[in-house]
C-alpha cells in the first residue's frame, strides 16, 4: 500500500524532526562551550589570530543553532495550517545549512584550540584536515551516492 502525500509529509516531517533532534544537542554543547571560554583565564594569552578564529567559531555556531532551530519553530508557528509539505521542503534547506555553518563552526574551533596548544601552522593543518573529513563524509559519499544512483538508472535503461 502507497502512502498519500499527506502520509509522506508527515512522515519525512517526522524524520526531520528526529535528525534535528540527534543534532542539535551537540551544536549547543559547542556553543555553551564556546559562551564560556572568553571568561576564562587563559583566554587572555591567545593571540589575535585565535581570537578571530574563535569569533569565527562563536558566529558560526550562533547561526548554526538558528537555522537547526528555525524548522521546529516554523512547524510550532504552522501547526495546523496543513501546509507540512513546505515546511519539509524549507526544513531541509535550512537543516542543509545548517550544518554547513556547524562544519565551519567546528573547524574554526578546532583551529583556535590546536594553534594554541601547537601554533598556527599546525593550527591551520589540523583544521584544513578536519574540513577535507567533513566535506568527504557529509557532502562527498551523499555525492557519490547520487551519482551512483543516477549511473544505476541510466544502466537499467
Amino acid at each position: 500500500m502507497e502512502e498519500t502525500p499527506k502520509e509522506r509529509d508527515n512522515r519525512e516531517l517526522i524524520e526531520l524532526l528526529n535528525e534535528l533532534r540527534v543534532a542539535l544537542p551537540g551544536v549547543q554543547v559547542l556553543f555553551a562551550f564556546l559562551l564560556a571560554v572568553p571568561f576564562s583565564n587563559g583566554y587572555r594569552k591567545i593571540t589575535h589570530f585565535e581570537k578571530v578564529a574563535f569569533f569565527v567559531s562563536l558566529c558560526a555556531t550562533a547561526v548554526s543553532s538558528a537555522l537547526l532551530i528555525a524548522t521546529p519553530s516554523i512547524h510550532r508557528l504552522r501547526f495546523r495550517a496543513d501546509d507540512k509539505e513546505k515546511i519539509v521542503i524549507a526544513g531541509n534547506r535550512l537543516a542543509i545549512a545548517g550544518f554547513f555553518v556547524l562544519a565551519i563552526a567546528m573547524v574554526a574551533a578546532l583551529l583556535t584550540v590546536t594553534a594554541f596548544l601547537f601554533g598556527k601552522p599546525i593550527g591551520i593543518a589540523t583544521a584544513a584536515s578536519f574540513a577535507a573529513v567533513v566535506a568527504a563524509l557529509w557532502y562527498g559519499i551523499p555525492f557519490w551516492m547520487k551519482a551512483d544512483e543516477a549511473r544505476r538508472a541510466r544502466r537499467a535503461r
